[in-house]
């Protein structure tokens, strides 16, 4: 379920915002008045979006922007007045916060609101993708360890040991990978 933090000083904010973020599907919002109470509920639950009316009533607002795109997944929407909105826009850029200028356009906020939904998504899909390919290269280390030592040891080509190791696998019905650790647990004591 998409759950969305409201980070805002004025109640106004707020319930701008909650109806935004509503019309785009997220339905679990919850609402904070300053930096301090996001850091705490942050801590406890893990919200898919972020929204920060600065300036907040305890800290401007562009640090918890910074440590929520650092330390969490969620998208971080940080709104700025005008004068001000370039230049800690440029700060907070490179750890991934968008940034949108006082006063608001309502349609400008609601895209706003979506592209960041639609970035966190990709976002995610290649995080995964990205641990799923790191598993994959220890794998191929493993095996590749494991075929070294069938060479030292047995005197096995690269191709023998490569058909020995998938053989194994098939004929014990195990995977390629724990063909390799047996084979380690074997020959590297």
């Amino acid at each position: 379920m998409s759950c969305a933090l409201i980070v805002s000083t004025s109640e106004k904010g707020k319930s701008f915002f909650a109806d935004l973020i509503k019309t785009v599907g997220i339905s679990n919002i919850v609402t904070v008045g300053n930096g301090s109470e996001a850091r705490r509920i942050l801590n406890r639950t893990e919200f898919d979006l972020v929204v920060i009316n600065a300036p907040l009533s305890d800290e401007f607002g562009h640090e918890l922007s910074i440590s929520i795109s650092k330390n969490y997944n969620a998208g971080v929407l940080l709104v700025l007045k005008n004068d001000i909105a370039d230049a800690i826009s440029s700060k907070v850029e490179d750890y991934g916060v968008f940034v949108i200028e006082k006063p608001l356009n309502r349609q400008f906020v609601y895209k706003s609101i979506k592209y960041i939904c639609i970035s966190r998504k990709k976002y995610l899909g290649l995080q995964s993708e990205n641990e799923r390919l790191k598993v994959k290269i220890s794998e191929i280390r493993l095996i590749d360890r494991a075929k070294c030592i069938l060479i030292e040891y047995l005197n096995m080509s690269e191709p023998q040991a490569h058909r020995y190791i998938e053989k194994q696998a098939m004929d014990l019905r195990v995977t390629k990978k724990e063909i390799a650790e047996n084979i380690l647990k074997t020959y590297e004591m």
